[in-house]
């Protein structure tokens, strides 16, 4: 009879892992060092930074201020990036170079801004564009600020901390930015024109010190301060 050979069996499939391992650093889409434990990133995609502020920030605040209300917890509403340019109205070009960077670094449409009423002593009439501007909210808001804090302020000549003084009484915090090299998204060759940029993170904390607070427990480079949410 012939000799039947038995089959060996077969070994069995380790099953794939699904999640990262925790500890250690990873690097987020803008090349930035994070530590994974301290923002963790879920598997369904969410920003990262809306995690973080799920996990750590809220109870955080929670603790700090003694809040016993879930609603007084406050948390970022939009950020609005906004680009006046008092000379676009001679130049349309410059608007839409303009609306085009603004669009690499945020990935949103802007919007062109137009002079609501005409001023003959600035040769402008009703209706000329004179600032382009971009509205951030969820996901986005939250990509743009995670790039902003871990890789784009670290890019700022002689970088010293962003000022803590310019929050209007409500709880919203505005910054100037002189130029939009900063940016990563930016090719310095391509660049026809230096511009600044005003850029507003609103929040419904209704008041500075808990907007404050909130924007530290992100990692909010203040003067003096140690970003959080950042290696």
């Amino acid at each position: 009879m012939a000799e039947t050979k038995e089959k060996a069996p077969k070994a069995d499939k380790q099953p794939k892992a699904t999640t990262k391992p925790s500890g250690g650093k990873g690097k987020d889409k803008g090349g930035a060092a994070f530590a994974t434990e301290a923002a963790p990133k879920s598997v369904d995609g969410t920003p990262r930074l809306k995690t973080y502020y799920e996990q750590t920030v809220r109870p955080a605040l929670v603790k700090q201020f003694g809040l016993t209300n879930p609603h007084q917890v406050p948390r970022i509403v939009k950020i609005v990036l906004n680009v006046g340019l008092g000379e676009g109205a001679k130049n349309p070009k410059l608007i839409d170079t303009v609306a085009d960077e603004l669009a690499i670094i945020t990935g949103q449409k802007p919007v062109i801004r137009r002079a609501k009423k005409a001023i003959a002593n600035f040769g402008l009439r009703q209706g000329m564009p004179v600032g382009v501007s971009v509205t951030l909210r969820n996901a986005r808001m939250y990509e743009f600020l995670d790039r902003f804090i871990n890789v784009s302020t670290p890019r700022v000549r002689d970088f010293r901390g962003l000022p803590d003084k310019s929050f209007d009484g409500r709880g919203n915090y505005t910054i100037g930015i002189k130029e939009q090299m900063i940016f990563p998204e930016i090719e310095f060759d391509k660049v026809e024109t230096i511009h600044g940029m005003d850029i507003t993170v609103v929040t419904d904390a209704g008041r500075d010190d808990l907007a404050m607070a909130l924007l530290r427990e992100f990692g909010w480079p203040f003067r003096g301060g140690t970003p959080v949410a950042a290696a």
